[in-house]
């Protein structure tokens, strides 16, 4: 069956926040909880999964991309940025020398009176989504340990990341 013009009118309005209650309501439906029923549909379905992977396409947002940004901040080390001399000073890598990864943690350098601060995104967070998306806290694990899942998680993006087109 075809997708009418409210249906798709309904998509749209979806894909702007994934929110069915709200997108049946901006789409004219009388009854905002028929976008639930309408997410059920195949033809409405099949146009929200079509219409999201031309924007997937157009914005280059990948689920992949997503989780090497979300890897570089989690495994961003501070002596990647900076190295202490021999005299307990602290000398900033030149940012030339960075690696893209290593450039995707900084959030923001600046100068102080007390020199230059380089921040960086917040690691914790983006190991907790990690670990979420692994599955890492879901209790034990059925069939692989933790340690194979991650181990297997970071071959994965190692891989990735060799055939990533310069």
């Amino acid at each position: 069956m075809a997708i009418t013009e409210k249906q798709k009118r309904f998509a749209d309005e979806y894909l702007k926040d994934l929110n069915a209650t709200a997108a049946a309501r901006r789409a004219g439906y009388k009854d905002p909880n028929f976008g639930r029923q309408l997410l059920t549909k195949t033809n409405v379905s099949v146009y929200i999964q079509k219409r999201m992977g031309d924007q997937q396409r157009r914005t280059e947002i990948t689920q992949d991309r997503v989780l090497q940004e979300l890897a570089a901040i989690g495994f961003a080390r501070g002596t990647d940025y900076a190295e202490i001399t021999s005299s307990g000073g602290v000398v900033l890598k030149p940012t030339e020398n960075l690696s893209d990864q290593q450039k995707a943690a900084v959030t923001g350098i600046k100068e102080t009176q007390a020199g230059v601060e380089v921040k960086l995104a917040d690691k914790v967070k983006a190991l907790e989504l990690l670990g979420k998306h692994l599955g890492l806290f879901d209790g034990p694990g059925v069939g692989q340990s933790t340690e194979d899942r991650l181990a297997d998680y970071l071959t994965a993006l190692e891989d990735s990341v060799k055939h990533e087109p310069e």
